[in-house]
């Protein structure tokens, strides 16, 4: 349930009413920056067409200008004018958008998107965003909106208005609340470049309903985690303060635990991703339950210990967070 607009830290928290949706794309035509919920994780808004609008966000979150940003649109038509598609494109478009899928594809001849937006790279990444105040607020604005997870770069995504609060303060000028995101991780993003699709990003759609789509296996790309040809490429991501272990099954005794499936009781901070094991459930808990063990961890001066996920499904993209998180900083 969406909170009772208020004020912290002289930031504007708002519920995701009609009338806040339309003030928040009047606070977005003039250059400001709105974040917003999506279905995978809160997004970072900004007018993409203008390059001052773009650049603030980068300024906002501390984020590598070579890192590029997602550009969401209210549908297909509108991809269309920014991107070309080919076939393969086409096909994975048109099965699952909208919905928590970025396509990499190349720029449309005289796209209007701020080139900084795609890192200075002729192509640039689309999403057509789920999330009813996400269309709602893209169909107020009229155009493009730039928009990676709202919170400081490398840190752990939101997934609440709070998370958002907490990692940007006053960096932003207002929060639209819509309460928790529904997938709780950031899309799947593939390339279709002419070659074979190219998985960029494991995220909130499974590898093996692409491929099925497809009808044949996607490529897997090597990244280089200091030249990312998307978001969520770079080495170190997602981190908590705390730091962080992977695949314990036996944590040291007042550590943090982020435990998976059936856990026997601990002695020290737990949240458990999934009691029963279901990885989409799993997605959804991740980052909010890595914000409350950091919490914990950081006032013990601990770490954070996390139990083994399955790597299949949504454990793809779990494990790519994970891993990121753990990765040195």
């Amino acid at each position: 349930m969406a909170s009772i607009g208020h004020e912290a830290r002289g930031l504007q928290i708002l519920p995701a009413t009609p009338e806040n949706i339309a003030s928040a794309a009047d606070c977005l035509g003039h250059g400001n920056l709105v974040a917003f919920p999506t279905e995978t994780v809160y997004g970072l808004g900004a007018d993409a067409t203008s390059d001052r609008a773009v650049a603030r966000i980068f300024e906002a979150k501390g984020r590598p200008s070579f890192n590029p940003l997602i550009i969401h649109v209210e549908d297909l038509a509108a991809a269309r004018v920014l991107g070309s598609f080919d076939a393969a494109a086409e096909r994975l478009a048109q099965a699952f958008w909208p919905g928590p899928l970025t396509l990499v594809v190349p720029r449309a001849p005289g796209c209007p998107i701020s080139a900084l937006a795609s890192a200075g790279l002729d192509t640039i990444a689309l999403r057509v965003p789920a999330h009813e105040t996400a269309q709602a607020l893209l169909r107020a604005c009229g155009r493009p909106l730039a928009a990676p997870s709202a919170n400081r770069s490398g840190s752990i995504s939101p997934t609440l208005a709070a998370h958002v609060a907490a990692s940007l303060g006053d960096r932003v000028d207002r929060i639209l609340d819509a309460g928790a995101t529904g997938i709780g991780l950031e899309s799947t993003i593939i390339a279709c470049l002419g070659s074979a699709p190219t998985l960029l990003r494991p995220g909130g759609l499974a590898r093996e309903a692409i491929e099925r789509c497809l009808e044949g296996r996607l490529a897997d790309c090597a990244a280089d985690p200091d030249r990312p040809t998307a978001p969520g490429q770079l080495l170190s991501h997602y981190a908590p303060r705390a730091a962080l272990r992977l695949n314990v099954t036996a944590p040291a005794p007042g550590e943090a635990y982020l435990a998976f499936g059936p856990a026997a009781p601990h002695d020290g901070p737990m949240r458990n991703l999934s009691p029963g094991g279901d990885l989409i459930e799993a997605a959804a808990n991740l980052f909010r339950l890595l914000h409350e063990l950091d919490a914990e961890a950081v006032s013990r001066s601990s770490t954070i210990a996390a139990a083994p996920v399955p790597h299949h499904g949504l454990g793809e993209a779990i494990n790519d967070r994970l891993a990121r998180a753990a990765a040195p900083r």
